[in-house]
């Protein structure tokens, strides 16, 4: 069973940057993902425990449309890192669907929350949304959906699992 996230927790608003296809454009505080498409992600992270896994998810006005799978270059249980040669060409095809881009990943020891790595991380992707899986819950994954802004302010958005 898949736990969606428990509570919504909210610190401030996010940015918003049009030209960017890692940026959210819509205003909301939901991530709305298919049943089927979150099992994909959740298939990836078991799959690359006790390394984080990581890659994207295309959203359509805040609902997932498809899910890109990369390597976790760093082959670490404790952060991720991304060949940039294969992000790039996946970031321009969700650019050219008229989507944006969010990323995923898991945490294999830690909740589904945004450590100071992943804050460090996202000061170079402000306003792209982020969804973490965590495993560390005997099994049960948990699903959690934030915005990390600038200065390391993190929002909380609610995950709906549609179907």
């Amino acid at each position: 069973m898949l736990l969606p996230s428990r509570s919504t927790r909210s610190r401030s608003s996010r940015p918003t940057d049009q030209d960017s296809p890692l940026t959210a454009r819509y205003s909301r505080a939901t991530m709305i993902i298919a049943a089927a498409l979150l099992e994909q992600v959740v298939a990836h992270a078991r799959l690359e425990a006790p390394n984080e896994c990581c890659g994207l998810l295309a959203l359509d006005e805040g609902r997932a449309a498809a899910v890109y799978e990369l390597e976790n270059l760093a082959a670490s249980p404790l952060r991720f890192e991304v060949d940039g040669a294969k992000l790039a060409p996946l970031l321009f095809e969700i650019e050219e669907a008229g989507r944006e881009a969010a990323i995923y990943h898991s945490h294999t020891r830690s909740e589904p929350y945004p450590s100071q790595t992943d804050v460090n991380f996202a000061r170079w992707w402000p306003g792209c949304e982020w969804l973490i899986i965590g495993l560390e819950n005997d099994g049960e994954p948990i699903a959690r959906s934030f915005m990390i802004g600038e200065g390391g302010v993190i929002e909380e958005l609610v995950v709906e699992i549609d179907g």
